[in-house]
C-alpha cells in the first residue's frame, strides 16, 4: 500500500478543503445562531440550493457514483479523504448523493428501479431515507417487528420505525421489513421503497436530537406497495443493508476525524495565544501533552481509515474493519474535542463557537449505526473465531 495520496486526490482534496473555507465555514455563524435558538443546524433550502450549485460547478457532485452513471467514480480512498475535509465544518451538508443509499440501491435495483429511483438519486436530483431501527430493535435487526405481507397483488407494510433521518425532504424511503419470521436475518427480511405521501406511511413525531439535529418516528399501517417496489430479491434485504451500514460506518469514522482535526487546530491556535499566569497555555506541560496525544491518535485513525478504504476498493469484506473504525474514530475526536474545550475554558462552552456542537455530534457518532459497545463485541467475535 502506497502510503502518498495519487496527485488528483490531492488536488481533490485541496478543492474540498477551498469549498469548506469558502462556503461553509463564513455560514456557520447563521447555523449557530438557528440551534442556540431551538432550531435545526441544517441551513434552509434558500442556503442549500447555492451550496449544491458550486459544488456541481467544481465537479464535486456525484464523486462516487459509477462513471456509467455520470458520475466520477473517484473510489473509496479518495472518498474518505474528500469526507473527512468536508467534516471540519459543522455546518450540515454532503455533496450529493448521500452515499450509504446510493451503494445500497447499486447491489439491488433492477432495470425499472434503475431509471425511476437511482438515477434520478445518482444525479443529486432526489433525496432518499431509510427505515431500519424500531422502538424495541436497533443494533438488533432479529428484533425487527415491522412486517410486509402479500396483498392485492403487491405488499402492505405494517409496523413501526424510529430514528429515520430526512423523513421531511427525502422523496422515497428504503424500508426494511419482515417478510418471513421464521428466517429472519437469514433470508427473511426485504428491502422496499415507499415513495413520499404513500397512504399508510405516517409520520407521528419529529425528535429533536443534540446538536440541532431531526429524526422522525414512522408508523406504516396497511401501507401497500406494488411489487416493482421490492428492492432486491425477497428475504434478501439484509446483506444490502449491511454493506449500506458499512459504508456509513466508514464514512462516520471520517466525521469524527475531520471534526478532531479542526478542533486541534483551533485548540494549537488557542494555546498560543491565551496567556494565564504569566505564560501561553502553549507552554503547559499538560497542553503539550493533550495536542501529542491529538495528532498521533488522529494520524494513527486515519491511517486504519485509509487502510479499510484500500481494502473496500480491492473487494474485500471490510464489516470487522468499519466496527474497529466506528469505535476508534469517534472515541478519539470525543478526547480530542474535550481537550479542546478545556483549553478555552468558559469561552469553548459559549453558543457562539463550534466547539459545543462538535462535542454533541461526536457523542451522536458512538451511538448512530450501532453503539461502541456493540461494534467491540463484533470486532472481538470474529477475532475469537479466527485464532
Amino acid at each position: 500500500m502506497d502510503f502518498e495520496l495519487p496527485e488528483e486526490t490531492r488536488m481533490l482534496q485541496s478543492l474540498v478543503r477551498r469549498f469548506v473555507d469558502e462556503e461553509l465555514l463564513p455560514i456557520e455563524g447563521r447555523a449557530l445562531e438557528r440551534e442556540a435558538k431551538g432550531g435545526p443546524l441544517t441551513p434552509p433550502r434558500e442556503e442549500l440550493e447555492p451550496l449544491w450549485t458550486k459544488a456541481r460547478a467544481l465537479g464535486l457532485a456525484g464523486l462516487d457514483v459509477p462513471a456509467e452513471l455520470g458520475g466520477s467514480d473517484i473510489g473509496a480512498i479518495a472518498k474518505t479523504v474528500v469526507t473527512e475535509e468536508l467534516s471540519r465544518s459543522i455546518v450540515p451538508f454532503a455533496f450529493p448523493p448521500d452515499s450509504p443509499n446510493l451503494h445500497m440501491m447499486l447491489r439491488t435495483v433492477n432495470d425499472e428501479q434503475r431509471e425511476k429511483y437511482l438515477l434520478p438519486y445518482a444525479r443529486g436530483e432526489t433525496v432518499s431515507g431509510i427505515a431500519i431501527s424500531e422502538p424495541d430493535a436497533g443494533s438488533d435487526p432479529s428484533r425487527m417487528r415491522t412486517r410486509a405481507v402479500p396483498e392485492r397483488g403487491g405488499w402492505t407494510i405494517r409496523g413501526h420505525k424510529i430514528w429515520i433521518s430526512r423523513m421531511r425532504e427525502s422523496e422515497f424511503t428504503i424500508v426494511m421489513a419482515v417478510t418471513d419470521p421464521e428466517k429472519g436475518s437469514r433470508g427473511g427480511i426485504t428491502a422496499f421503497i415507499v415513495e413520499k405521501d404513500t397512504p399508510g406511511m405516517i409520520v407521528t413525531r419529529e425528535i429533536v436530537m443534540l446538536a440541532g439535529y431531526r429524526t422522525y418516528e414512522v408508523v406504516f399501517d396497511d401501507c401497500w406497495v406494488a411489487d416493482s417496489q421490492v428492492l432486491g430479491p425477497i428475504g434478501q434485504g439484509f446483506a444490502p443493508m449491511q454493506h449500506r451500514l458499512t459504508v456509513r460506518r466508514l464514512e462516520i469514522g471520517g466525521w469524527a476525524i475531520g471534526l478532531a482535526q479542526r478542533a486541534l487546530e483551533m485548540m494549537i491556535e488557542h494555546a498560543k495565544t491565551r496567556v494565564t499566569f504569566g505564560q501561553p497555555l502553549a507552554e503547559r506541560q499538560t497542553v503539550q501533552w493533550w495536542i501529542a496525544d491529538a495528532e498521533t491518535q488522529i494520524r494513527a485513525t486515519r491511517l486504519l481509515i485509509r487502510e479499510a478504504a484500500w481494502r473496500l476498493e480491492r473487494g474485500e469484506d471490510i464489516r470487522t474493519d468499519a466496527s474497529m473504525i466506528k469505535v476508534v474514530g469517534t472515541e478519539v475526536a470525543s478526547e480530542v474535542i474535550d481537550h479542546a474545550l478545556q483549553v478555552f475554558g468558559a469561552m469553548g462552552l459559549a453558543k457562539d463557537l463550534p466547539l459545543q456542537i462538535m462535542y454533541q455530534l461526536v457523542r451522536a457518532y458512538r451511538i448512530m449505526e450501532g453503539p461502541s459497545e456493540v461494534h467491540r463485541w463484533v470486532v472481538a467475535r470474529r477475532i475469537l473465531a479466527t485464532h
